[in-house]
């Protein structure tokens, strides 16, 4: 007795391989098994290329988030003055900063002072918000110190003001220039509080990668904020970095219990966690949708395979009366229907891993086409579009659509196998 023949044998592939290459007109792939071939290949691009955009403003959003600020803030809870006030100021923000400091897993811990003024220069005004903070401590601020984006010397801080690059474009100055600082909030006299106004001269001007950090921030030498804002011998908060940002949830009562009973902890997840869950949901639902598409592109392929079956009835009779099994018939259409999602998929994932990694030509040569202004900084709070390109985004693009590929191809060809060669050669 002869034994059957292993599954997908040479045969089989060679048969199959000859339908793909057999044209119309001799029965072979239809026009619906290209237009599958191309959804499928379109569908896997965007997949991807949805994929590396997303990746790529989340790295971005948190790179922005971590370059420039602090990983953890430690604010007091404050108490009663006798004006019925509630004061948050720090008075022993040293030993505050050094408890912090010795916490394991801590970068550094300095104090900080924070204030809201209007900045003047030649006639153009603009809100700020002041950051008080040593010059040592700013120059650990990967954003804020970058000498690639920055201008100006950052070492001369101490003598003068550094500003975002969106406030000194707004007030039209550079490094050198001076600007007013007005605080309404000044020096205390017996007819009220007069306004406090001061110069200083612009040291260093940043550029931290977002938008409405660019456009508001500037900083003060921490003394300095000091005596502006009246808060000689305080502090408003103490800023925390740590050497693991993305767990710092897990250094957070460690910190609180270093702090004190009397302080608030405030990480950069909790400041924008909504962000990050708002992307989150954004990247699930995108997912789905996207899915949907190749679900759609692959359900192409039955149609392309079922008219392949109806054009190869007579040839289905003829092998099944030779004495092919229907397993073998099965497997025979199923690796035509199958070859068209790999290669569908395999021209995708080539397609969306070039727009990945060339966005920025590609965005660029848009934003020609379209007279520019395609992407506006202020609307969207970063300056450029950005993609990462991550492997394991790859090859769930690719389980997706081999997988589906694979499972409707399935039914045409069960369908091929079940064929009556009685009724195949009927009417031949």
């Amino acid at each position: 007795m002869a034994s059957s023949p292993a599954p997908f044998a040479p045969f089989e592939w060679m048969i199959a391989w000859r339908y793909l290459r057999a044209r119309r007109a001799e029965g072979g792939v239809s026009v619906m098994t290209w237009i599958s071939l191309i959804g499928i290949t379109l569908a896997v691009f965007a997949l991807i290329a949805t994929l590396a955009v997303r990746s790529g403003f989340r790295a971005e959003f948190v790179d922005t988030i971590l370059g420039a600020n602090a990983h953890v803030t430690v604010y007091s809870l404050g108490q009663v003055t006798e004006a019925g006030q509630i004061d948050r100021s720090i008075s022993d923000y040293d030993a505050l900063a050094a408890r912090l400091a010795e916490v394991p897993g801590v970068v550094r811990a300095a104090p900080l002072i924070r204030g809201q003024v209007m900045a003047a220069s030649q006639g153009r005004n603009a809100g700020v918000e002041i950051f008080g903070i040593a010059p040592d401590d700013l120059q650990t601020l990967p954003r804020i110190a970058d000498p690639e984006t920055a201008r100006g010397d950052i070492a001369g801080f101490a003598d003068g003001i550094a500003l975002g690059s969106g406030v000194a474009r707004e007030l039209g100055v550079g490094v050198g220039d001076t600007i007013r600082l007005i605080s309404p909030d000044g020096v205390k006299t017996a007819f009220g509080t007069s306004p406090r106004v001061n110069g200083y001269e612009v040291t260093y001007i940043f550029s931290a990668g977002r938008y409405d950090i660019d456009r508001t921030r500037a900083y003060l030498p921490f003394s300095e904020a000091q005596s502006f804002f009246n808060r000689e011998g305080l502090a408003d908060e103490v800023e925390v970095m740590v050497e693991q940002p993305e767990h710092v949830d897990s250094l957070a009562p460690t910190l609180l219990a270093a702090a004190g009973d009397r302080a608030q902890v405030w990480t950069w997840q909790d400041a924008s966690g909504g962000f990050l869950r708002a992307l989150e949901v954004e990247d699930n639902v995108m997912f789905v949708i996207l899915s949907i598409l190749v679900l759609i592109a692959a359900m192409n392929i039955v149609s392309g395979l079922i008219m392949l079956v109806k054009n190869k009835g007579r040839d289905i009779g003829i092998l099944r009366t030779m004495g092919l099994s229907q397993g073998s018939v099965m497997r025979i259409f199923f690796i035509c229907g199958a070859f068209t999602g790999l290669l569908g998929t395999v021209f995708g994932v080539i397609l969306g891993s070039l727009f990945a990694l060339y966005i920025d030509p590609i965005f660029s040569f848009v934003n020609v086409m379209m007279g520019g202004g395609v992407w506006d900084p202020s609307i969207r709070g970063i300056y450029a579009l950005p993609a990462q390109l991550h492997l394991e985004d790859v090859l769930s693009a690719v389980a997706l659509s081999l997988g589906l590929s694979f499972v409707v191809t399935l039914f045409p060809a069960r369908r091929a196998a079940r064929m009556n060669p009685v009724e195949a050669l009927r009417y031949e």
